[in-house]
Formats: structure tokens, C-alpha cells, sequence
């Protein structure tokens, strides 16, 4: 039993050079995730103050086509987020991969 407690905590004590790049890789793949995932919820909020900005009211849009407009905010978000940038998700990757 105690040799099984040495073998866990030599495991975790010993970091090889490999298992640090692959720990250093996945915390680059997820901040770059979570950048891109944040520029989408920018152009989503950016997407949804425009629509409440309303310059006229327009009779065919009612309150009930909302929850459409808000789905149809939320794919054209991550749509443009995938496939084009806006700059702020390679931003935040630079400047937290500094930090790192």
C-alpha cells in the first residue's frame, strides 16, 4: 500500500520534458478557444445593440420574432467569428501567451 503511495506521488512530482509541451500546448489550444469564443459573444452584443437601436419602427417585426432574431444574431456571430477576425481574439492569445 505505501509503495503505491510513493509510486502516485513520483508521478506527479516528475514532470518530463514531454508531458510539459503537451500541458504547454493544450493551455495554448484552450486560450485560443476561449479568445474566439469571446470575439463571438463581442460581435453578438455588438450585433444585438445595433437591433435595439432602432431608427424607425418597422410594422412587420413583431415581439414575437425576437427569439428568431436572437438565434439568427447568435449563428451570424459565430459564423463571422470563425471566418473572419476582428483582431481581438489573437489580442488576448498574445497577450496572455506573454503572461505564460
Amino acid at each position: 500500500m505505501s509503495q503505491d503511495k510513493m509510486s502516485i506521488g513520483a508521478g506527479l512530482t516528475s514532470f518530463t520534458p514531454e508531458v510539459k509541451t503537451t500541458n504547454r500546448q493544450f493551455k495554448e489550444d484552450s486560450l485560443s478557444t476561449v479568445a474566439e469564443q469571446f470575439e463571438s459573444l463581442f460581435v453578438y452584443e455588438l450585433m444585438k445593440a445595433s437591433r435595439s437601436a432602432k431608427l424607425f419602427e418597422d410594422p412587420l417585426i413583431s415581439t414575437a420574432s425576437d427569439p428568431f432574431f436572437e438565434m439568427m444574431d447568435r449563428e451570424i456571430s459565430s459564423t463571422v467569428s470563425k471566418q473572419s477576425t476582428l483582431g481581438i481574439a489573437e489580442a488576448i492569445v498574445k497577450q496572455f501567451s506573454a503572461k505564460g
